[in-house]
């Protein structure tokens, strides 16, 4: 007989606060009903997540990390969008919880007003994530207008294609956010070398130097 894999504590705070807010609301369920669900202490609780805010977001810091790197490791000569997009989609495709999961999780962020601030902050840590990289490939300051455009530009496709796959599930997300991708790489067009140099060009005349 094979047992089923253990989950770690996390895990059962996670599984437990989804299936809790899910049924009652967020503001409904406290962190002791969530603890004591998931078979574990307040104490505990607070070992894994700062507060019942931080719950629904997971793993999102460490993930975060392992794109941060993979972006480090990107060769040179690999078009700045197609890594942008492809970051993204591996950013997707580590949340491990399973479709269903991962869409309850998103609709409950998106829908709750209180995760609000919350999120707003996850989207800017992840939007310095690619302006960081976009700013190594323009040879820009990260805060610069080119790589924060680009950060605001990735921003935006991967949020209309999660919104979109949330209004249809018959969507598959990461086709989705590659579709997205594409359509912001033909719009921003500052993945090719010349197009790299005319910003470079075009630069002073953006920022009044």
């Amino acid at each position: 007989m094979t047992n089923a894999p253990q989950l770690t504590s996390a895990e059962a705070i996670e599984r437990a606060a989804l299936e809790l807010i899910a049924a009652r609301g967020f503001q409904d369920v406290t962190v002791e009903e969530i603890a004591s669900a998931a078979g574990v202490s307040r104490r505990t609780f607070f070992r894994y997540f700062a507060s019942k805010n931080d719950i629904l977001f997971g793993n999102f810091d460490e993930l975060l990390k392992e794109l941060d790197d993979w972006f480090g490791s990107v060769p040179d000569d690999r078009p700045m969008f197609e890594a942008i997009a492809e970051g993204a989609m591996r950013f997707n495709r580590a949340h491990t919880d399973g479709p269903v999961a991962h869409r309850q999780r998103m609709e409950l962020i998106i829908l709750t007003p209180a995760l609000k601030a919350n999120a707003s902050l996850r989207h800017a840590e992840w939007l310095a994530v690619i302006a960081r990289f976009a700013a190594r490939r323009l040879g820009e300051p990260e805060d610069a207008l080119g790589p924060q455009l680009i950060g605001h530009v990735s921003l935006g496709a991967a949020n209309a294609a999660y919104e979109q796959w949330l209004r249809d599930a018959s969507y598959d997300l990461t086709e989705l956010v590659r579709r997205a991708f594409r359509m912001a790489r033909t719009l921003a067009e500052l993945d090719t070398a010349t197009t790299q140099s005319s910003w470079q060009l075009n630069r002073r005349t953006w920022t009044g130097g």
